[in-house]
């Protein structure tokens, strides 16, 4: 399962009230291979299930991710930081031995 802070919560909600997205959107997470880490985040909206998806809801937020990018994210905590020393949602993932220095890509 994926959880959501309440400052990501706001930023998705605001994106999807910006971007005129209705209920039947979701929000998609993905790992993809890439990124100096080896594998990179992916973030995207999303209206149409695949096969092999998993759904999760925490917040009011439907999330939908894969099941490849379900064994690297398990217990992952989506944030939203507007700080200083950059904006943008970061990953707080228990399953990475060792991430970036932008938090944008990370290993096992």
């Amino acid at each position: 399962m994926i959880t959501i802070t309440d400052k990501a919560k706001s930023k998705i909600d605001n994106l999807m009230q910006d971007s005129q997205l209705d209920e039947s959107y979701f929000l998609r997470v993905s790992v993809k291979g890439g990124g100096c880490s080896g594998l990179s985040y992916n973030l995207d909206f999303d209206n149409e299930e695949k096969t092999g998806d998993q759904f999760f809801e925490d917040r009011g937020i439907k999330i939908a991710l894969d099941m490849k990018s379900f064994l690297y994210l398990a217990g992952t905590e989506l944030d939203f930081t507007d700080g200083l020393n950059g904006k943008g949602f970061s990953f707080n993932n228990p399953n990475a031995s060792r991430s970036c220095g932008c938090g944008e890509s990370f290993s096992v």
